[in-house]
């Protein structure tokens, strides 16, 4: 069967293609930058990659027209935009405009669970997306599913970064709100197997995990199974807005995500039971089960995907394409070349740069300027990366996004996302032998221009350090 997957790059949808894969279906995925395209999507004969920009409608004549079924797997948690709503809905209809002019039989979407009377605007959105996919020419099967639990689900990360971090915890009143957690495997179980299930078409249901658990009661039991004694005392007077900066600065998600988690996290997310756990066989695993499973594949370095590469947690909100050429004109530029000793250890090394292995200099200095983006608003290097050794276009590196990592190329272009009075681009690229790492600054204004004077001594300092370290072994 040929299936359309929408979100292809997001947190499910490089969970999802594998599995249809697996099942001997051949996917065409819908990019909004064929840039961020896994590679070994790229390379796969069974997967057609083609740019979309839902917002725009003419840019849909790029998807064929003899598609049987389609996943919609588009939605953000952003709250920059005042016109959220209307975005949504947009993205949705112009979706299934075109969707109704090709052979598609079935539409998949999956939607967030909105039994509560009283919902928050994202849920709400979610909802009328679902009224709007509704169509007389295809199948609309709807999935609303609970709290998702995985390795690289905000939500894991979120309760680890808590968890971990604080041993005692002063909280909000909303966690004591009841939800049903689920587990990302389980998702993916119910999206792959209601591909073609006739008694499954034009109805909703909800998916959700064997508990009712609150987030506090999720927070200690994840306390319990990483073996660690936490305290958690809730209180009545924490506003919306200081809730939104207590997660933002304890864990590693954005203010905007941050904010609308908050506007969320007031309200039940309890399912309504149905026969749809019988009619695809699946069996839902315990919340323990879930997180324990996301830590063998933390261990294991097999995160497939992470909230964290996704524009959720982004500052940079337009396409990839539209930085990977660095600009010359009016820029400030901090220059180093070295001889490489040994090629291949030189490029490990580029390759595993930031996260936990750290920037290879001036440690300090890199940790400062973290916790100075965080005290103006931006995101600090707290989001790290999402595997150890590998890089791809659009991933996160602690405050840098990669634009374009070529091993085979020998080039590593990553784009800044930390608070700045400008646009930064770094650069490693190797040609006959030698290493060439430029740091480049556009200013905006004399306060751009007065930051780079600022900075200059301390670039000497760092990045002189920080290319040595990467041509010689030690």
């Amino acid at each position: 069967m040929k299936i359309l997957v929408t979100g292809a790059t997001g947190y499910i949808g490089k969970r999802l293609i594998p599995l249809l894969l697996n099942d001997g279906h051949t996917i065409v995925c819908t990019v909004r930058d064929k840039n961020r395209a896994p590679k070994h999507f790229v390379n796969d004969k069974n997967i057609q990659i083609v740019e979309v920009d839902f917002l725009k409608s003419d840019t849909f004549n790029n998807i064929p027209k003899d598609i049987e079924a389609a996943y919609y797997l588009i939605h953000s948690m952003s709250n920059s935009s005042t016109e959220f709503h209307t975005l949504e809905e947009n993205c949705a209809q112009n979706f299934k405009n075109y969707i109704e002019t090709t052979t598609t039989k079935q539409v998949i979407y999956l939607s967030g669970i909105t039994n509560d009377t009283k919902l928050s605007k994202h849920l709400l959105s979610r909802k009328n997306v679902e009224n709007r996919l509704a169509s007389n020419n295809y199948a609309l099967t709807t999935f609303k599913a609970g709290i998702i639990v995985g390795s690289g689900s905000s939500s894991f990360e979120i309760i680890r970064d808590l968890v971990e971090k604080l041993p005692f915890m002063v909280t909000p009143k909303w966690l004591n709100t009841k939800t049903q957690p689920i587990a990302i495997r389980d998702v993916l179980a119910f999206l792959q197997r209601a591909i073609g299930k006739k008694e499954l078409y034009n109805k909703s249901f909800d998916i959700f995990g064997p508990e009712i658990l609150t987030y506090k009661q999720m927070l200690l039991q994840f306390a319990k199974i990483r073996g660690l004694k936490r305290r958690i005392i809730t209180v009545p007077l924490m506003t919306p807005k200081l809730s939104s900066y207590w997660l933002y600065f304890v864990t590693s998600t954005s203010y905007k995500l941050a904010a609308s988690l908050v506007n969320s996290m007031g309200i039940e997310i309890i399912g309504k039971p149905s026969n749809i756990y019988q009619l695809l066989k699946v069996r839902p695993i315990s919340y323990r089960e879930a997180v324990e499973n996301a830590f063998v594949k933390i261990e294991q370095n097999s995160i497939v995907s992470s909230w964290k590469d996704s524009f959720i947690s982004s500052a940079l909100e337009s396409d990839l394409h539209k930085h990977i050429n660095v600009p010359t004109y009016g820029c400030f530029t901090d220059k180093k070349k070295r001889t490489i000793k040994n090629e291949k250890y030189t490029l490990e090394k580029i390759w595993s740069i930031g996260g936990k292995n750290g920037w290879y200099y001036g440690t300090f200095l890199w940790k400062l300027r973290g916790y100075l983006d965080l005290l103006f608003g931006g995101i600090g290097l707290r989001r790290g990366r999402t595997h150890p050794t590998e890089l791809n276009n659009g991933d996160s590196l602690d405050f840098w996004r990669v634009i374009y990592a070529n091993k085979e190329a020998k080039k590593l272009l990553l784009y800044a996302e930390m608070k700045l009075p400008g646009e930064a681009w770094l650069e490693f690229k190797i040609e006959d032998n030698v290493l060439y790492q430029t740091a480049t600054f556009r200013p905006q204004g004399i306060a751009g221009r007065l930051y780079w004077y600022a900075v200059t001594p301390f670039h000497w300092f760092v990045f002189n350090g920080m290319i040595s370290r990467l041509v010689n072994p030690r």
